[in-house]
């Protein structure tokens, strides 16, 4: 007889009558999870009150760890384990208070059988509706079926009718009426321009430099190979360490030109003498040698753009990225030579990056790098969080809030632009941001995603508004005042709208001299991800 071990079979608890299970993924790092921890319990509590008011109670899956002092599901094996002992079929709630590492519970979605709800409160303190968009994108992507609900704190009548109907039915059905699919095209010359710069790039081929895939648990920002090839773009798959490598070989001559002409172009640092709290000289002269660094390995592959991770590893080893590539991102940047001094690379262009090496967004700022650039206009295109936003004179403004650095011509120049430290809970070594206020003017939004197993792209306007200087600094002063902000009205597109469409936690943005000119380069947009095989969708009130 054979002595073969077999595992012990697992038995799930039982389902309980009107019991909702209640999950809490977390940060990698224990800083910014104890930070968060009390909105965490406070958004609990008040999901909790609304669950009551149907008969229904709350279980919280897991408890605090006493080592760590919170109860955030804080990698992706302790989710594992959380999972084993939720019933399959139990009514099973995702809270985000904070931002969260979506793989941390992706595992036990993935396979959870009763319905899903995700929800967030609305509020810019901490970013728990930009972490529910981020798991919510990525729910999308593995096909996991969800619903979605955000509120200050539950106890509004529209969120309490949303509770009750999840409860009762197990969704949540919200309005995408702002949303449709293309629709023919007109003949015109930026259709026709559209569909020329797709065909170059299927053909010509373009390469995405790709530092350390898989950023900050971004499962939906990991775009797959047999996805990405048929637009004619391919990965490069490069290693962080030898970024670090290379910025050692920068000399301090190099950076302190890089230095120099910031400091010429009206580039402001706000420099302070504590290392561990403030921006120092040093931090930021280590961040010019990333980005000699950068733009020099860019070059070695060919690469059209390069995404940095900017976080996990990279954080413990080197100040933050930021600078670099807010930087890369704008046409006007400091030059950087080959190392023997003999050309300049990517001479008068900008170097595309896709920041936190999300690949939605490298399709998106390749794509409208070389739009823009045909048409004669300016380039520089960047992702911002969905972070928060608020009615102000009887429109809704979005704060959308990139965690570090936008082209310096978002502001209106980099005499506009500053540099603040990063905040020491997210960046153990600082490094410098490129921050400011976005100019008013028109935009083009967008957001490449997967759905089905197939490339989508949403395409909408809107534009930028200018803001009292004392309700600016409330916006940022709510949510994280180091990062450049842009006060954001969507055409068409209203608060709700947006939050149950998006499906990332990322917007790609891109500035347009005027609305007719915006209308014409969306239209671009739209026929060159349609030559190319993308699902184009139109959001609210766009005019081709």
């Amino acid at each position: 007889m054979s002595t073969y071990t077999f595992p012990a079979e697992q038995h799930l608890p039982a389902l309980k009558e009107k019991t909702v299970y209640v999950v809490a993924s977390g940060d990698l790092r224990l800083s910014a999870n104890l930070a968060g921890w009390g909105t965490q319990q406070q958004l609990e509590a008040d999901f909790a009150a609304a669950v009551g008011r149907f008969g229904f109670t709350v279980e919280r899956a897991h408890g605090i760890n006493p080592e760590t002092g919170h109860g955030f599901i804080d990698s992706q094996r302790a989710g594992m384990d959380v999972f084993r002992n939720i019933p399959a079929e139990a009514p099973l709630v995702v809270v985000d208070a904070v931002w969260q590492y979506s793989h941390h519970v992706l595992a036990g979605l993935r396979s959870h059988r009763g319905p899903i709800l995700v929800v967030a409160n609305w509020a810019g303190d901490f970013p728990g509706l930009v972490g529910l968009l981020n798991l919510t994108g990525s729910l999308t992507k593995a096909g996991v079926p969800y619903s979605a609900l955000w509120s200050k704190d539950f106890s509004d009548e529209w969120a309490i009718g949303k509770v009750e109907e999840w409860l009762r039915t197990g969704t949540i059905n919200h309005d995408l009426s702002h949303v449709r699919d293309l629709p023919a095209l007109p003949d015109s010359d930026e259709t026709r321009l559209g569909a020329a710069l797709a065909r170059q790039l299927r053909e010509e081929k373009a390469i995405i430099g790709v530092f350390d895939e898989g950023c900050m648990g971004m499962y939906n920002a990991i775009i797959d190979d047999e996805l990405l090839n048929p637009l004619g773009i391919y990965k490069e798959r490069l290693s962080q360490s030898a970024l670090l490598a290379e910025m050692r070989l920068v000399t301090d001559g190099e950076a302190k030109e890089v230095r120099q002409w910031l400091d010429d172009a009206g580039f402001t640092f706000h420099f302070g003498p504590d290392d561990a709290e403030d921006l120092t000289e040093a931090q930021v002269h280590e961040q010019l040698k990333m980005y000699v660094a950068a733009v020099r390995i860019a070059d070695d592959f060919g690469a059209d753009a390069i995404g940095i991770q900017y976080q996990q590893g990279l954080k413990d080893m080197a100040p933050a990225s930021d600078l670099v590539e807010g930087l890369l991102n704008n046409v006007s940047r400091p030059p950087v030579l080959a190392r023997d001094g003999s050309r300049e690379l990517y001479p008068g262009a900008a170097l595309p990056h896709f920041n936190e090496v999300d690949e939605g967004v490298a399709v998106d700022a390749l794509v409208t790098n070389r739009i823009w650039t045909a048409m004669g206009l300016d380039p520089a295109n960047t992702l911002h969080d969905i972070r928060w936003g608020e009615e102000y004179d009887g429109e809704f403004v979005w704060v959308f809030e990139i965690s570090g650095a936008v082209p310096a011509s978002h502001n209106g120049g980099y005499d506009k632009s500053f540099g603040h430290r990063q905040p020491a809970v997210f960046f153990p070594r600082g490094g410098s941001t490129l921050s400011g206020t976005s100019k008013p003017g028109e935009i083009v939004w967008s957001r490449v995603f997967i759905m089905d197993d197939e490339l989508h792209v949403d395409l909408g306007r809107g534009h930028v508004v200018a803001l009292p200087e004392e309700e600016t600094q409330r916006r940022l002063n709510a949510t994280d005042k180091q990062w450049p902000i842009m006060h954001a009205v969507l055409h068409g597109v209203s608060r709700d709208q947006l939050m149950a469409r998006h499906k990332a936690n990322h917007v790609q943005v891109v500035y347009a001299p005027d609305a007719e000119t915006a209308d014409k380069a969306l239209a671009a947009k739209a026929s060159l991800f349609h030559e190319l095989g993308v699902y184009v969708h139109l959001c609210g009130e766009v005019a081709l």
